[in-house]
């Protein structure tokens, strides 16, 4: 699957996209980045990441910019053709590809195909079946071109210095410490009590907005939102009358099955 995406001046420079709150926007491009190579991407795995609402997703289908596809909010782009222009020899078809056409029976999908120039060679077996170079390549007969290994060698011939990487003082490049992030830790806990209070009208006493703080800290991030996911669409089904009970009770097994390992 490609790893760029385009956006179209056309689509993103019109009073029809312009007119939408900046978070709508937002949601839009992050949408298209996050997209497969036939335009199709799990909306709500990416309105946890930006913190995007529901509520931005529903105008973006009012606006017909996209088209959820199924109650997981899977989500295809409706100019993603427009967008996007993928060489059918590096296109890879959609996983979701099945449920698009169900979906949208008339859509014209852009055809993956195999290279015409890639015929396979007598003794060549280092490409794919599709004729797609592997990105592995190298020789495994005959000499080095160098003729000896420069393993650790800088261009002198001198050892490279590793000090920067190995000295546990050096602390000149920041850590990503992705699962422990408490911005969007906090992110996930907002969206925890908008949902509470759009679906069932409740808010979290004192105490339980206490406890939900403390066992979200024994959590990572991934594993906050996977309990976050599930909380919302039990919440948003009216499967679950009272949120933050439930959700304490949820959080409390998660961090004891946690701890015990």
């Amino acid at each position: 699957m490609a790893q760029r995406r385009m956006f179209s001046k056309r689509i993103v420079e019109s009073a029809r996209f312009l007119k939408m709150p900046p978070s709508t926007q937002n949601l839009y491009f992050h949408l298209g980045l996050n997209a497969d190579d036939d335009g199709v991407v799990e909306g709500y795995n990416v309105m946890m990441q930006t913190g995007a609402t529901e509520d931005d997703l529903k105008l973006l289908v009012a606006k017909g910019f996209v088209t959820v596809l199924n109650d997981d909010l899977v989500t295809y782009i409706n100019d993603w053709r427009e967008n996007n222009r993928i060489r059918a020899d590096r296109k890879v078809d959609s996983i979701y590809k099945n449920l698009l056409v169900k979906m949208i029976p008339d859509i014209e999908l852009q055809p993956s195909r195999r290279r015409a120039d890639t015929k396979k060679k007598p003794g060549v077996k280092r490409i794919e079946d599709n004729g797609r170079p592997l990105d592995n390549q190298r020789t495994t007969n005959g000499p080095h071109s160098l003729g000896q290994s420069r393993s650790g060698q800088d261009s002198l011939g001198q050892v490279r210095s590793s000090s920067s990487v190995d000295d546990p003082d050096n602390n000149d490049q920041p850590v990503d410490n992705f699962d422990d992030d408490d911005d969007k830790k906090q992110k996930l806990l907002n969206e925890i009590n908008r949902i509470a209070k759009k679906y069932s009208s409740s808010e979290p006493t004192p105490s339980e907005q206490s406890a939900l703080l403390a066992l979200s800290k024994k959590l990572t991030w991934k594993e906050l939102r996977l309990v976050v996911m599930t909380f919302s669409a039990k919440v948003s089904n009216g499967e679950v009358q009272k949120p933050f009970p439930y959700l304490l009770t949820v959080l409390n097994e998660k961090v004891t099955i946690k701890e015990r390992q």
